[in-house]
């Protein structure tokens, strides 16, 4: 991007918690046995950048006074925390509580209203009807407008950082979208999964999402059967539901490996034959990588061996849980990464491979590369990485040790990692909340917030998952609406964020500016600014909006009344929601926070 005098600190960004109660014995400390670049000040900021959702007032003097080692073990041991106070604002969100079979039933009522109608002689709604329909789509959004909701106030609340930063880039990791036909009603039990395991083991892990109707359905593998001229397992044989576990042979079976007869083969709705969607996701996205020295052949053969996982209809009498159909599985023998699976087995062939993806040390170097990118750098230092898959290896996939190895690492604390990553969206609305003393919102309106700035929670369409690298996330535009942005937090425009709670703001509302100034820089800078930052701060002029007409742009803010009608990419999730305000013209110290808010120094981590 081109930029212009005074401009270029601000476009520069283009190219470029506090000390929870702990309930058990203590954590063990980290030795440091290699000297670290950064001063202990600056490693104490660094940990709370890279390891939590933001710095809350207070957090740095805690976390030094505990010291950055320990608090790190301290975040490595989730379990030891207590979190009372998260866990009592999320029963605000009662869809939380429920299964997806529940969710289903309870909440998905339009789909079901509109199949009743369509099944009528006229094929008409009657404004009856469309009026119920209405009534019952409303429902059904209160069920993706709390998980999404609940993420921002667990980001928010929960003083178990670190884990919340894992179960976001798992959930990153293993990408669903909620856009896609019963998704978002999966998607309560799919966080549960991925939260379970988000610190621990990374096959268990692996074997829960690959369990999970989210998964199952969105990438089609619920869909996915034997073709017809493939030998199978006899249909009389019992379903299974749940973990790890062989079904067992009936008296009377037929003999694994042989075909079907015409009478047991699965009604036309099943015989859909093979889908390799899920299978190649999850030899690209999921474990080796994309150089992960798989074959096409591969992928035919990981999708066979997981014919057969699906789900249990709820319309059926199911309750929308993860079933293995025998009827549905390719009983014959394959070959995967050189390993044999052999003919006659059923759910084994699913649970064998993923027990060899787990384990591939392309596996290792993958998980280890996207853990190192997310914690160090977008560009990480092979020497750690190598590091880190060598623990993965060593561990068996135990992903809380590998996280240890890359956050108490030289190259962890090094001069290069200092402030060296750009937050994404949803990173930028956690931290400002967090770093303004924000009360949690209930609402939709943050989770939209973090939608406004390109990255709709859930939200991604492809299961690639959102980008973790700055090019991504930064043109002109996401530019000038991260700075938009932070005019609207200092407006009060953003629900449960008040200038008064923010402690700096109650000892300088009435000093001169440059007092104001040196304060929110010490405040929300870190204490660290650059000459360009410290004059836009002190003149309230900012060169990259005065290069940059039209950067005042309309923002919506949203009606309580009036959810928007899908939370998700595209202009049709704002159809409805509510008015247009235009972004607010600032003065005094709420002028000085919503630029600050806006530099390239608070836009980085």
């Amino acid at each position: 991007m081109r930029t212009i005098s005074r401009a270029a600190s601000i476009a520069a960004i283009a190219l470029g918690a506090c000390a929870p109660a702990v309930t058990s014995d203590p954590p063990r400390v980290t030795v440091v046995s290699e000297p670290r670049e950064q001063t202990v000040d600056q490693q104490v900021a660094h940990a709370l950048g890279r390891l939590t959702f933001g710095t809350r007032p207070g957090d740095l003097q805690r976390v030094r006074e505990m010291g950055v080692d320990r608090w790190i073990e301290t975040q490595l041991a989730p379990r030891q925390i207590n979190d009372a106070a998260a866990v009592e604002f999320l029963k605000r969100y009662p869809t939380l509580e429920l299964s997806a079979g529940e969710l289903l039933r309870d909440y998905a009522g339009a789909q079901q209203l509109r199949r009743m109608i369509a099944r009528r002689d006229s094929g008409r709604a009657s404004a009856e009807d469309s009026a119920a329909v209405r009534k019952a789509a409303r429902e059904a959004q209160r069920v993706t407008i709390e998980i999404q909701s609940a993420k921002v106030a667990r980001a928010l609340l929960s003083e178990r950082q670190l884990e919340e930063v894992m179960v976001d880039f798992w959930e990153n990791h293993f990408s669903v979208f909620l856009g896609k036909g019963q998704v978002r009603y999966f998607l309560t039990d799919y966080d549960r999964a991925i939260r379970a395991h988000a610190l621990g083991s990374f096959r268990e892990m692996l074997g829960s999402v690959a369990r999970s109707p989210a998964m199952l359905f969105y990438l089609d593998n619920a869909q996915s059967s034997v073709e017809p001229d493939r030998p199978t397992l006899a249909s009389r044989q019992v379903a299974i539901r749940g973990g790890r576990g062989a079904p067992r042979r009936p008296p009377g079976q037929a003999r694994p490996g042989t075909r079907m007869p015409p009478s047991e083969v699965p009604p036309p709705e099943r015989r859909r034959g093979l889908n390799e969607n899920y299978a190649r996701e999850l030899l690209e996205l999921h474990t080796l990588g994309v150089d992960g020295g798989y074959t096409q052949q591969d992928v035919i053969n990981v999708a066979r061996a997981l014919t057969g996982w699906t789900i249990d209809n709820p319309r059926t009498g199911g309750g929308g849980s993860f079933v293995f159909r025998p009827q549905m599985h390719d009983a014959g023998s394959k070959t995967v990464l050189g390993t044999s699976l052999p003919a006659g087995r059923g759910i084994e062939d699913g649970e064998q491979v993923l027990d060899i993806l787990a384990r591939h040390p392309a596996t290792a170097r993958f998980i280890a590369t996207k853990l190192a990118r997310r914690f160090v750098s977008d560009t990480p230092p092979a020497s750690l990485v190598d590091r880190a898959a060598a623990t993965f290896i060593r561990t068996n996939g135990q992903i809380g040790e590998v996280v240890r190895t890359i956050v108490t690492s030289p190259e962890f604390f090094s001069n290069a990692a200092y402030r060296s990553k750009v937050k994404t969206p949803f990173e930028l609305v956690t931290s400002t909340l967090r770093a303004l003393n924000a009360l949690p919102d209930a609402t939709q309106r943050t989770a939209l917030a973090v939608r406004q700035l390109g990255q709709p929670i859930f939200g991604k369409e492809t299961p690639n998952g959102y980008p973790d690298v700055a090019d991504a996330w930064l043109n002109t535009g996401a530019i000038l609406n991260r700075i938009n942005f932070g005019t609207m937090v200092a407006a009060g425009q953003i629900p449960g964020v008040r200038l008064d709670r923010w402690p700096t703001a109650r000892t300088v509302a009435s000093a001169p500016r440059e007092q104001q100034v040196d304060a929110v820089i010490g405040s929300l800078l870190g204490g660290n600014a650059s000459p360009d930052t410290r004059e836009i701060l002190i003149t309230g002029r900012n060169p990259f909006l005065e290069a940059n007409p039209g950067a005042i742009v309309d923002s919506v803010m949203v009606d309580d009344d009036d959810p928007p009608t899908m939370m998700v990419g595209g202009d049709r999730a704002m159809r409805r929601a509510g008015a247009n305000r235009r972004t607010p013209q600032l003065e005094g110290l709420a002028q000085v926070i919503g630029l600050a808010l806006g530099s390239p120094e608070f836009q980085r981590r």
